[in-house]
């Protein structure tokens, strides 16, 4: 097995912009990854690299505070099994289609800076925004509380981008 990075290692390269790799036991008893950025240091880079490299959907975990504060509806109400989604977003201002990587990096940083309001973005969009639990992996254990969590424990705004790596 490979060997992982300490817990202090890791979040130290959070709190510097750094992706790093969340490896998660599946059902079927195998390993899935996922690639974590901290929602305040995400940069085009990081967008390119989710979509080009791991390519999953790339998704915004945030509180349910947050995404209240944002105004964003969950996609399915009242079914506590489904990964608790919101429409998706996009930033109103300061992109082209939303699409690229730099737009959708703005839409991240505009959903998470504390000024912003839900008039700043629009939807739908090319972020997937996923109203984590407020108690984290204690409450809920999935990939949208633990890189919550991460980014939490760094020190940094409790919100994170993630990306399943999907294999062929």
């Amino acid at each position: 097995m490979t060997e992982c990075a300490d817990i202090d290692k890791l979040l130290s390269e959070l709190r510097h912009g750094h992706s790093c790799l969340l490896l998660n036991e599946n059902s079927a008893g195998g390993m899935t990854g996922f690639v974590v950025v901290a929602a305040e240091h995400c940069e085009a880079e990081h967008i390119a690299f989710m979509a080009r490299q791991a390519r999953g959907l790339v998704c915004l975990a945030m509180t349910p505070q947050r995404c209240e504060e944002l105004e964003l509806p969950l996609m399915v109400e009242g079914d506590d099994s489904l990964s608790p989604f919101t429409l998706s977003i996009e930033a109103a201002t300061g992109i082209d289609t939303g699409i690229s990587a730099a737009d959708r990096a703005r839409t991240v940083r505009v959903a998470v800076d504390a000024s912003s309001q839900a008039s700043d973005l629009v939807q739908p969009g090319h972020i997937f925004p996923i109203a984590a639990a407020a108690g984290g992996v204690l409450t809920r254990t999935a990939p949208a509380e633990a890189a919550m969590d991460l980014a939490t424990l760094a020190g940094l705004l409790p919100s994170a981008v993630f990306t399943e790596v999907l294999d062929n």
